[in-house]
């Protein structure tokens, strides 16, 4: 089967960095689907893993942890799937991800796609939506509601809400939370993004924003979704929260001073969405059930996705211009590939 992998962690304007190669078709066993992969998604995961992760044995590592495809094969133990399903995922960073025609992945990490969305659409979900559901309503449990119009006390605040998390994580709580939402965003092209996701105020990361945020009179702020430079907002975070607020972060800070939380009793929360997979947790079905509670929220008009530009056909050349955009920074949404060539 085609693939795109590399043999050493090289600079990404190395025509080595991602090259195309060949490998065997691996077999569905237990709980395994086979699938398909039509089409995938690009997240900082990929190039954090190409730059620090050697392969193992002189081999060629895969990555990719986004994709659309047709099951065609099952283990002996599956029983929520069948051959011909339509799925999207996003893997499990232990095995071979999705840069290549098949892969493996565990039924209980898999959702049904979308039927309203192509498969490139639909790619730019998985990774994201699962990360964005669980740091919303696993670690900050924000209550959700069933009335859309009903507002609660909560305020949100999102950090960095034009990328790929934050871009599906405004949508997650508009459409079944309560709370008011405010989102950053330094660039006109992406303040007028994260507004028709959904936002009620929008302000400029590169600004202060305690003054931002006390100008808008609603309130203080009571959880903060951080989705990057943590460590830069962190000292802020604690005069803008209430007193028992909630901080979720996905990046890695390399130093914060926990102990600011003391004072307002404040809660620091840790997103990794892999960490079920990696360790077999036993409620990893949660994961499936969230991608096909998001993907009926899709078809009912409610989601939409967060695909912000496709580049193409996958292979190495596509994937070495996706790497180098999202290492760049200035990528608004998701970028996607479809199709093997």
């Amino acid at each position: 089967m085609k693939a795109i992998g590399y043999a050493k962690s090289l600079p990404i304007s190395d025509a080595e960095s991602l090259i195309d190669i060949e490998l065997p078709q691996p077999i569905a066993a237990g709980r395994d689907l086979l699938v398909k992969v039509g089409a995938i998604a690009v997240n900082p995961v990929d190039y954090k893993i190409r730059q620090n992760v050697a392969p193992e044995n002189g081999g060629h590592k895969v990555i990719g942890w986004d994709a659309v495809g047709e099951v065609v094969a099952v283990g002996e133990e599956v029983s929520n799937f069948k051959v011909g399903d339509k799925v999207y995922y996003a893997g499990d960073l232990l095995r071979q991800g999705s840069n290549a025609e098949y892969q493996l992945v565990d039924e209980r990490i898999v959702g049904h796609k979308p039927k309203s969305l192509t498969d490139a659409e639909a790619a730019a979900l998985p990774l994201t939506t699962i990360t964005a559901y669980e740091l919303l309503f696993h670690h900050l449990a924000l209550p959700q509601t069933a009335n859309q119009s009903e507002k609660s006390e909560e305020v949100l605040l999102v950090v960095g809400a034009a990328g790929g998390v934050g871009s599906i994580l405004v949508q997650l709580a508009k459409q079944l939370t309560g709370a008011t939402v405010i989102g950053t965003a330094s660039r006109e092209s992406s303040q007028e993004w994260v507004r028709n996701l959904g936002a009620d105020y929008v302000v400029d990361h590169r600004e202060a924003l305690q003054p931002q945020i006390e100008a808008l009179g609603v309130g203080a702020v009571t959880h903060i979704a951080s989705l990057n430079a943590t460590e830069s907002y962190f000292e802020t975070y604690t005069e803008l929260l209430a007193p028992f607020g909630h901080i979720a972060m996905i990046d890695d800070p390399s130093h914060i001073n926990v102990m600011q939380l003391k004072n307002k009793s404040l809660t620091l929360h840790l997103e990794f969405m892999f960490a079920r997979s990696m360790f077999n947790a036993k409620d990893m079905q949660k994961q499936s059930d969230l991608l096909n509670h998001v993907a009926e929220l899709v078809d009912l008009g409610r989601i939409q996705t967060t695909a912000g530009k496709n580049l193409g056909a996958i292979n190495a050349a596509n994937l070495r211009k996706a790497h180098e955009e999202l290492e760049s920074g200035t990528a608004i949404g998701k970028i996607v590939l479809e199709g093997f060539q």
